[in-house]
This record gives C-alpha cells, sequence and structure tokens, in this order.
C-alpha cells in the first residue's frame, strides 16, 4: 500500500510511516535534541502528538483528510533518544467522517492515546 496523504511532510520532526495497511497506520518517531523542553531532556508533547496526528491522516490515507478535533492525554514521559512507534486504527467511518484512535509507545510502554476526528473532503481545505 502507498502512502496518499500529506507528501511533503517532515518526517524528522512528524515520524516516518513505517506499516501501512487499510484503515491502519504505524509511525516512528525517533526523537532528538532539537525536540527537548528543558536541560533533563523531557520531550516536548507537541512532538508526540504531531507524530500521532501523523499516523492517524495516514490511516485514514486520502489526499483530502483533514483534523476536525481531537482527545489525547500524556500517560508518560518520553525523553530526547527515544524512539516513539504511534500506532494508529481508523475505528468508525460515518460518510466524510472518520474516528480514529492512536496510542503511543516507547520499548512497549504506553506513552500516549488519543481519539481523533478526520474528516475527507471533497476539495482541498485551501481552495476557495
Amino acid at each position: 500500500m502507498q502512502i496518499k496523504t500529506h507528501l511533503n511532510i517532515n518526517t524528522s520532526i512528524c515520524g516516518k510511516v513505517t506499516k501501512l495497511q487499510e484503515n491502519y497506520a504505524e509511525v516512528l518517531l525517533h526523537t532528538t535534541q532539537q525536540m527537548t523542553a528543558d536541560r533533563q531532556g523531557l520531550v516536548h508533547g507537541g512532538f508526540i502528538f504531531g507524530a500521532a496526528d501523523y499516523a492517524a491522516m495516514s490511516a485514514v490515507n486520502d489526499p483530502l483528510v483533514v483534523l476536525g478535533a481531537s482527545s489525547s492525554k500524556f500517560l508518560a514521559p518520553v525523553k530526547v533518544g527515544d524512539a516513539v512507534l504511534c500506532k494508529a486504527i481508523v475505528v468508525s467511518e460515518k460518510g466524510k467522517k472518520r474516528e480514529v484512535k492512536v496510542q503511543a509507545f516507547v520499548n512497549e510502554k504506553l506513552v500516549f492515546e488519543g481519539s481523533f476526528t478526520t474528516f475527507v473532503l471533497d476539495k482541498h481545505v485551501l481552495e476557495d
């Protein structure tokens, strides 16, 4: 299966798709010093959220998918050097709406979980 969405994404800050199936995707984010929030090496949660969002978009895998809403929980800290594996699955589809569940792991430890409400539009969100 080929990725059809978010083709210009910066994979160094949002992660890279490592597995792609219909209604399912995995994104691997290698955290770096540039993602740190403090001297102790805590990775800013925005990078984890970004990788989870990218995983959700990839699970839907439509060029016109956009994020409408999300709810998330950060369950454990991530530190610089950790590899974060985000697993996303489309759990429901109704018309243009897709609900996607994402879990993120570091060494099999759950560090993040979220629900992403996405929409597959008829045209690009920036088109008039």
